[in-house]
């Protein structure tokens, strides 16, 4: 045998081929629907053919949709796309707005039964108070926390100071906030930070003990560990009400809700549980937005 052929094998480095990746959707390691894939929930909400115009501009066209009970459903969607205005309508908010005409119907679960909030003779402060609301901005009286607090309970009829106290302790806890506060329940609210302001915002509606709570981009102005806290507190929230939230952040989206409703031009272009709707979307609009593509 000659030496040439003794020699070692020449190993030849391969050299990969590059490929641009296409982008992805959110992580999914933190999903709170990852859970909720397959379990069936009743609905606390049901929504049919809702349709919202501000004069002869549609805010939404004819939105079919449920929203299940204790759990989180989060909307999204680009700017300008109906979320708003849909999170709105579930308590009658737009009429706020002059020139605003609403169709359809929105079903709430109301002592056990499902009724039409735009029924004739709906009673708009009790509606309020079992569809509650909590807005992008922290928007505290001008009281102290505790009377923040008890604003609602006051307002439906509670005047026992023991009653009330007890109503702002429980929502001070469900909210986070009893630890950071219970101590100065008679400053002023606006000396609290902005994240605590929006966690007293959620705690007055919280005590009125509504059965769902719709937020408006709750986190938008808040700082990250802010944000945090708030993201936290609609986990164990969920485990009692009805959580609809707004939201910009996919990734937000995918860490607190159970289900996504996708919205485009005034549509709902699809709704499903969150891994499937960030993972495998149906619809190949949805595809895009979740995979930033557009939006």
């Amino acid at each position: 045998m000659t030496a040439e052929a003794m020699s070692p094998l020449k190993i030849v480095p391969m050299v990969p081929k590059v490929v641009s990746p296409a982008p992805e959707a959110p992580e999914m390691a933190t999903l709170a629907g990852q859970a909720e894939t397959d379990r069936e929930v009743e609905p606390a909400v049901r929504v049919r053919g809702l349709t919202v115009a501000y004069g002869s501009t549609p805010g939404i066209k004819s939105i079919d949709l449920d929203l299940p009970e204790r759990s989180v459903t989060a909307l999204i969607g680009p700017s300008g796309c109906g979320k708003s205005t849909f999170l709105r309508a579930l308590n009658r908010m737009n009429e706020l707005f002059q020139g605003v005409a609403t169709a359809g119907e929105v079903l709430v679960r109301w002592d056990g039964q499902f009724q039409n909030i735009y029924a004739p003779g709906v009673d708009l402060v009790e509606l309020r108070k079992r569809v509650g609301m909590v807005f992008q901005r922290p928007n505290p009286f001008p009281k102290s926390i505790f009377e923040n607090v008890v604003y609602g309970p006051r307002h439906h009829g509670v005047s026992n100071r023991a009653l009330l106290a007890e109503a702002a302790e429980e929502a001070l806890h469900q909210a986070a906030l009893w630890d950071e506060v219970k101590d100065k329940l008679n400053a002023p609210a606006a000396a609290l930070s902005g994240g605590q302001q929006q966690r007293l915002c959620i705690a007055r509606a919280l005590a009125v003990r509504p059965d769902v709570i719709l937020m408006d981009e709750p986190t938008a102005s808040l700082d990250p560990i802010s944000t945090g806290k708030i993201e936290d507190l609609l986990g164990k929230l969920s485990k009692d009400y009805t959580i609809v939230i707004v939201t910009h952040n996919l990734q937000q989206a995918a860490r607190v809700s159970h289900k996504t409703a996708f919205f485009l031009n005034g549509e709902l272009i699809e709704a499903a549980p969150t891994l499937q709707m960030m993972t495998n979307p149906r619809d190949r609009r949805t595809e895009n937005y979740v995979t930033g593509r557009f939006g």
